[in-house]
């Protein structure tokens, strides 16, 4: 059980180191409902509808609704009427938004101390930088 603790703790430090890192960064801030409905969006497979949304994250059309004029005004997501079914409204991926997961990704490896290619070659600019003596 320990271990369990343990590993819990460690990813309730990597969410919180990453909630500070997107915070201090320049960008936009994502309440937890705009996040969830940002994420469930870019990593799961398929179309989304703000029906399907509502009934994923278990929570009110209307609440996505808002999560989603959020995610629009940042230009991480886009609503578009369904072709197929004109009642629906489908949830579209924008590339501002592919930019915002890659830098999430990038931002959490690093909280967790994972090694990513971005990580990797800032460390490399770093030993290769020249070294100046204290003084």
């Amino acid at each position: 059980m320990a271990q369990n603790s343990s590993t819990t703790d460690q990813l309730v430090n990597t969410l919180r180191d990453t909630i500070v890192a997107m915070v201090r960064r320049d960008g936009p801030d994502l309440s937890a409902r705009q996040l969830a409905v940002f994420l469930t969006c870019y990593l799961e497979e398929g179309a989304h509808t703000v029906r399907g949304l509502a009934a994923a994250l278990n929570v009110s059309k209307p609440a996505i609704t808002r999560a989603l004029d959020r995610l629009g005004e940042l230009d991480l997501a886009r609503r578009k009427v369904d072709p197929m079914d004109r009642r629906s409204v489908l949830v579209q991926r924008t590339l501002k938004g592919s930019a915002y997961l890659r830098e999430l990704r990038s931002i959490m490896g690093e909280a967790a101390g994972v090694s990513t290619p971005a990580r990797t070659a800032k460390i490399v600019r770093e030993e290769r930088a020249p070294r100046r003596a204290a003084g």
